[in-house]
């Protein structure tokens, strides 16, 4: 008879790795059986989920970078807002279009590039730098515009940015997939990708190895930056306005996504891949459960039980 150690493949197999794959399948099929009449299969629906989740996904790509590298960025929605108002009052002014690009992502990169030069240069905690940084950007994004929104008439802002289709595609989709795959890519098939596993995993190892751990974490602290920028320019572009509302609350999704996703909150273990699947199951219970008609305090009480269960099987899966 063959013994189970003569078969590493079925042996070494853990399934708790695959949790966040199980667990969005499951959530799925359930909500597609329950909510079967109520048209959670619509293809109207599902598009609707993949909107509502896209500028989290773009946003977690960059987190898992972050967090990879043991550092954690809390003023990424902050910036998104700052981000979408820059941008829209660069179409206000009649720089059009190329202003309003360099004007977005130039506000994420140069609020990234200062919370890492804090990090890296002053010693200062990512945690305590970028919740400072989340009141700045927040009062920033307020006074600038006393709290008005920016409006964007710019038709072909709106539709590159946010609001356009191609065919029956999404542009929000298109970005999404562009990013997640440019960050795939980066992560597990470049040098600057296994330096952040490296940072995040052992940090003196990674010293010793010959890896500038303070230039990784300042670009990835960028990276964040840079992505919330994109973040936002597309909620100005979806919601046609530039607004400091916008991102609030985003930097607990996108945190979500990503450690629900299978990258370690403590560093070194990273996949973009999963921080996707988590951020659409994130997105597919809100949808699920607003067709459900529960109301915002029970969402929160399931989307909370949800999250709890799946770190607690991630974390049993990093831990064997």
């Amino acid at each position: 008879m063959q013994s189970k150690a003569s078969n590493p493949g079925i042996q070494g197999f853990n399934w708790r790795q695959y949790i966040v794959y199980i667990a969005f399948v499951g959530v799925f099929i359930y909500f597609s059986i329950t909510l079967s009449s109520d048209g959670f299969l619509s293809a109207n629906n599902l598009l609707n989920i993949i909107r509502q989740t896209a500028i989290i996904s773009i946003m977690a790509v960059a987190m898992t970078f972050v967090m990879s590298a043991a550092e954690i960025d809390l003023s990424i929605g902050s910036i998104a807002a700052l981000s979408s108002l820059t941008s829209a009052m660069a179409l206000e002014a009649g720089f059009g279009i190329p202003g309003a690009i360099i004007a977005g992502l130039g506000t994420g990169f140069i609020i990234g590039l200062i919370n890492g030069l804090l990090v890296t240069k002053v010693i200062i905690p990512s945690f305590l730098v970028t919740l400072g940084m989340m009141g700045i950007a927040k009062g920033m994004a307020m006074w600038i515009t006393n709290t008005a929104p920016v409006p964007i008439i710019d038709k072909t802002f709106v539709y590159f940015f946010g609001s356009g289709d191609v065919g029956s595609v999404p542009i929000l989709l298109i970005w999404t997939v562009a990013i997640v795959f440019i960050g795939h890519v980066i992560l597990r098939k470049t040098a600057f990708g296994r330096r952040t596993l490296a940072t995040g995993g052992n940090q003196s190892a990674a010293k010793f190895s010959g890896v500038n751990v303070a230039r990784t974490k300042l670009y990835v602290m960028i990276g964040s930056g840079v992505l919330a920028g994109l973040a936002g320019m597309l909620y100005a572009g979806r919601m046609h306005s530039g607004r400091y509302t916008f991102g609030e609350g985003d930097e607990l999704s996108v945190i979500a996504a990503v450690i629900l996703g299978g990258t370690s909150l403590f560093g070194g273990v990273g996949t973009v891949i999963g921080t996707v699947i988590g951020s659409l199951m994130i997105g597919t219970v809100n949808n699920g459960l607003i067709i459900m008609g529960l109301d915002v305090s029970q969402q929160m009480i399931v989307k909370g039980l949800i999250i709890i269960l799946a770190v607690a099987f991630g974390r049993k899966a990093i831990s064997k």
